[in-house]
């Protein structure tokens, strides 16, 4: 029994299978014109197929007289043919190109602009040359973000390294398609830099600091009493790194340079800044402040309020700050009246003897209680008030403190003579400066520190000096006498030395390894010093007599100790150089010696006599130049 086949569907299904070829449209069609019947019969497939249908099944009813359908052609035959058309035109391009190409250049390779592709190395080296060099000498553009400015090239170090920049094209490529392509492109190659390293590097810090530039934050100033809002801006700064790399490669290209910057952020938005003029800057200039003193009252007037409010960028924020040295500067004046100055305790000498004059306790503004409140008064529009709260400061030496010091003896004292008139005007404005000075128990007495700047506006002239181991001139000139004298006063005193240093040479009037000098900058800072410590149970007071030809100086305590100066021989003399004077007022001298000494202070117990201790100090004297003055043509 025959099995049924199973056909399909339809014909598409049918076509896929096998195409059907009608049998009708090979046969002439007796309508059809000659020209038709000539195309179908072109047309015709030379050779037929009959499908062999499955074993036992039986072929589908048709109509009779249908032929077998003709085999089609393969899809791949006629882009295959295309493709090796291309390729063989290809090959035929590539041997081409190798038998013309010439010159040991790439082509299509640029240098700065300059063409150079098929070029030997020389001629592409001449080209550049000829081409580049006009630049080389011209100041090179550049822009760097919101800075533009021009670098020379010269003072920056730079030069080309020429070979090395062509080496950089590399040979004639082998690979087809390098090749192929280089007719449709262009390779644009830097230029090597030999940049001298120093100058170069200078050349980089100068660019930064034209480059380089601060953020600025957003802020409220004022002009006068206006307010004014201060608009934020991002700084910039410099990325070296890369701005070197950009300055070496294309500094020679003729175009303006992009460095690269990196934005510096402001941390202040404008809003704040707004913010901060509404509420407190405008509030704060709308009147003045009134400051109600004992007795009589201050007025901040908004052009001194303004010169003491500002404000601080903290934290995204704008901070109002007030500066209380200009705040009080703007009504110390006015309430000058309800303060009063605190007096120290001292000692006066009437009749040789030392008296206490008694302390007064001061009554002063305590300014940090009383501008506390500023910040919110400005705030306000009305209400615009401050109440000075006062402290009472006593004396620093009360009345009761002097009287229970012990001062009630002479426990040192020393004189000294033969200064001139002008260093004698200096010696009696110190001296009277110093006179009365009390040291407690334990405190260290430091002349500098205790006279402050020694210049004209406190009453010192110029005089004599030894500067350079010369006679020379200076306003306070003769201090260094009245040091010796005090120096020589607490020795005698049996007080510690806290620090001195003597003359570079001896000058004869003053005992050999017991003398001071002092020094002071212009501006009154310390240079030479001459300390004592007060390192007994009881105050000291100090005395100064001047007379215009001697000083003498006096401590006041209670006496602990009889002092005796053990004086040595000199050692060590060294002749004294010859050294030629000054050409205007010269002054000759004879010079001195140098030698070495050492001086033994001896200090026994006043009780009972019994020696407490020795102390020796060793001082090495310069010799003193003898000055040639040579006669003037």
């Amino acid at each position: 029994m025959q099995q049924d086949r199973q056909w399909p569907e339809s014909h598409s299904e049918e076509t896929d299978i096998l195409p059907r070829v009608d049998a009708r449209q090979s046969q002439p069609d007796p309508s059809a014109t000659e020209s038709t019947q000539h195309i179908a019969a072109h047309d015709a497939p030379t050779q037929q197929f009959s499908p062999t249908p499955p074993t036992g099944a039986t072929p589908p009813p048709g109509p009779p007289g249908d032929a077998a359908p003709a085999p089609s052609r393969p899809r791949w035959r006629k882009p295959g043919i295309i493709a090796a058309a291309v390729f063989g035109f290809l090959v035929l391009v590539y041997g081409f190109d190798l038998l013309i190409t010439s010159g040991d250049i790439p082509r299509g390779v640029t240098v700065a602009g300059v063409e150079v592709g098929g070029m030997s190395r020389s001629e592409a080296e001449n080209t550049l040359r000829d081409q580049l060099e006009p630049r080389l000498s011209e100041p090179v553009a550049y822009s760097a973000g919101e800075v533009s400015g021009e670098l020379n090239p010269k003072e920056s170090g730079l030069a080309l390294d020429w070979p090395g920049t062509l080496d950089q094209a590399g040979d004639q490529p082998l690979n087809p398609f390098t090749r192929i392509s280089s007719f449709f492109t262009t390779t644009e190659l830097g230029v090597v830099t030999q940049a001298e390293p120093n100058q170069f590097d200078n050349a980089m810090k100068a660019l930064r600091k034209e480059v380089d530039q601060e953020p600025v934050e957003g802020d409220v100033v004022f002009e006068g009493a206006t307010p004014k809002a201060v608009e934020p801006r991002q700084g910039q700064e410099l990325d070296v790194d890369q701005a070197k790399e950009t300055i070496l490669t294309h500094w020679a290209s003729g175009e303006q340079l992009q460095l690269p910057v990196a934005s510096t952020p402001v941390s202040v938005p404008m809003e704040e800044v707004e913010r901060a003029l509404r509420e407190v800057a405008e509030p704060a200039m709308s009147g003045p402040v009134v400051v109600h003193g004992e007795g009589a009252d201050g007025v901040l007037e908004p052009a001194e309020i303004a010169e003491g409010l500002s404000f601080e960028a903290r934290d995204g924020a704008l901070v109002p700050k007030i500066d209380q040295k200009k705040i009080i500067a703007g009504v110390e004046d006015e309430l000058a009246s309800t303060e009063k100055k605190g007096k120290d305790a001292t000692i006066v000498f009437e009749g040789g003897k030392p008296t206490v004059e008694p302390s007064e306790d001061g009554n002063q503004i305590k300014w940090d209680e009383t501008l506390k409140p500023l910040l919110d008064v400005l705030k306000q529009t009305d209400g615009r008030e401050l109440t000075a709260t006062y402290e009472k400061k006593p004396a620093e030496v009360t009345t009761e403190e002097a009287e229970g010091l012990g001062i009630k003896e002479v426990i040192g004292e020393f004189t000294t003579e033969g200064f001139a008139a002008d260093s004698g005007v200096n010696i009696r404005v110190v001296a009277e400066k110093v006179n009365g000075a009390i040291v407690k128990p334990g405190d260290t007495f430091s002349l500098n520190e205790f006279t402050g700047p020694r210049t004209k506006a406190q009453g010192y002239v110029e005089a004599g000096i030894i500067q350079d181991g010369a006679p020379g001139k200076a306003v306070g000139g003769g201090i260094s006498q009245f040091a010796t004298t005090l120096y020589n006063a607490y020795y005698f005193a049996g007080m510690k030395d806290a620090g001195h240093q003597e003359h570079s040479y001896y000058i004869s009037r003053y005992p050999k390894g017991r003398e001071a000098t002092v020094f002071q900058n212009p501006d009154g800072s310390s240079v030479i010093d001459l300390r004592f410590t007060n390192d007994s149970q009881h105050g000291v007071a100090i005395q100064t007599i001047w007379t215009p030809s001697s000083i003498t100086v006096k401590l006041w305590g209670t006496k602990r100790y009889e002092v005796e100066s053990v004086p040595g021989e000199e050692t060590n003399h060294v002749k004294p150089p010859t050294k030629e004077g000054p050409k205007e007022d010269c002054k000759p001298s004879a010079g001195a010696p140098g030698f070495t000494v050492t001086d033994t202070r001896i200090l026994r117990d006043v009780e009972t006599g019994q020696e407490v201790r020795r102390e020796e100090r060793t001082v090495k004297y310069n010799p003193q130049p003898k000055i040639v003055c040579k006669d003037k043509d």
